[in-house]
C-alpha cells in the first residue's frame, strides 16, 4: 500500500464537496483523498491533483483515476498551485475547495532506495522529487559547520546540532557522505537520549532542507488564498510544529507570521474564518492502528466572503 491517508474521512468531509465543483489534492501521492473526492463529483466537476513525485504519478494509473474526465494530474511541486492552475484554465478565485496532506508517505519512507528512513543502508538522496536538485549527501558534504548547525536546530530541534554539524564536517573532510549509513554511524557516537528519536529528527531535518519544504509551504498557502472562491476551504493535516506553526498563523491572519492585519482606523482585516477552531486529531484508534498518524493535526478554514 503507497500510503493510509489520516483523517482521511473528516479531511473529504470538511472539503463540503459539491458535484459541479473545482477541488485541488496539492499532495496525490497514493490517490486516497482523490479518489475520495471523485466519487462526490459529476461530469461538471473538476479535481486537480499535485504530486512531484515521479513514483506517485504512477498510482494515476489505475482506472478510478486515468478513466475519470474530472481528474487531471499535475507533475509539480504544489507551491506552484497558482501558476499551474492558471494553466489548466482555472481563474484566480475559482476553487472551491484544497487540500494537502504534508506528511511523507509511508511510501517514501519503506523504500530504502530514496533514501528517507535510518532504518536501511542506502544512498542518502531525500528528494521528493527523484529526477532534480541536489541529495541530502550533498547537503552534508557541501554546507558549512554553521548551516548545518542551523538546519539541524531549526528544522530538527537536535539539541546538540553544533556538535553533530562540527563532527559531520571533520567526518566529510576524511570520507564524503554517501548513504544514509554514513549519517547513522555518526549520529550513533554523539546521539542526546532516545536513538531512535534523534534519528528522526536529524533525518527530518535535512528532508525538510533538501526539499525546502518550508518555503514550498509558504507558496502553497499564498497560492492557496488567491485560488480559492469566496467560501472556499483550505483543509491542511501538518505534522510537527514547524509547519503547523505556518498553517495555524496563515488561516489566523492571512500570512505565516501571524501578524494581523489593520486598517488605518484599526479594523482587523481577516481572509479567513476557522472552521475548526482547534486542530482535529486522530482518535486513539486510528493511531493505535497507524502510529504514524499520532503527531497528525487537521486545520481547516474557509476564505471569507468579503
Amino acid at each position: 500500500m503507497y500510503h493510509a491517508p489520516v483523517l482521511l474521512q473528516a479531511s473529504i468531509d470538511m472539503l463540503r464537496i459539491r458535484p459541479d465543483g473545482s477541488y485541488a489534492d496539492a499532495t496525490f501521492g497514493g490517490g486516497g483523498h482523490a479518489r475520495l473526492i471523485l466519487e462526490h463529483l459529476d461530469e461538471d466537476g473538476h479535481l486537480y491533483a499535485f504530486d512531484q513525485d515521479p513514483d506517485a504519478q504512477k498510482n494515476t494509473e489505475q482506472a478510478v483515476f486515468s478513466q475519470n474526465p474530472a481528474f487531471h494530474f499535475i507533475p509539480s511541486n504544489f507551491r506552484h498551485l497558482k501558476r499551474q492552475l492558471r494553466s489548466e484554465g482555472q481563474r484566480i478565485g475559482s476553487m472551491d475547495g484544497i487540500l494537502a496532506d504534508l506528511g511523507v508517505s509511508s511510501y517514501q519512507l519503506d523504500t530504502a532506495e530514496r533514501g528517507f528512513s535510518y532504518r536501511f543502508d542506502a544512498e542518502l538522496d531525500m528528494r521528493m522529487n527523484t529526477l532534480d536538485g541536489p541529495r541530502a549527501s550533498d547537503v552534508l558534504n557541501t554546507y558549512s559547520a554553521e548551516a548545518l548547525q542551523q538546519l539541524l536546530s531549526i528544522y530538527g530541534e537536535v539539541r546538540n546540532a553544533r556538535t553533530l554539524a562540527l563532527a559531520c564536517v571533520e567526518r566529510r573532510n576524511a570520507q564524503p557522505f554517501a548513504t544514509t549509513g554514513d549519517l547513522v554511524e555518526i549520529c550513533g557516537k554523539i546521539f542526546i537520549g532516545d536513538r531512535m528519536r534523534y534519528l528522526s529528527q536529524v533525518f527530518q531535518a535535512l528532508r525538510m532542507e533538501v526539499n525546502d519544504e518550508v518555503g514550498a509551504l509558504k507558496d502553497f498557502l499564498t497560492d492557496s488564498l488567491e485560488m480559492l472562491a469566496p467560501g472556499g476551504r483550505l483543509v491542511v493535516l501538518t505534522y510537527h510544529s514547524i509547519e503547523d506553526r505556518l498553517v495555524k498563523n496563515f488561516m489566523k491572519t492571512g500570512n505565516v507570521e501571524g501578524v494581523l492585519d489593520k486598517d488605518f482606523y484599526g479594523n482587523i482585516t481577516r481572509p479567513f474564518e476557522l472552521v475548526l477552531k482547534k486542530a482535529q486529531e486522530a482518535s486513539a484508534e486510528e493511531t493505535k492502528a497507524n502510529p504514524r498518524a499520532r503527531s497528525a493535526k487537521l486545520r481547516v478554514a474557509q476564505k471569507s466572503e468579503i
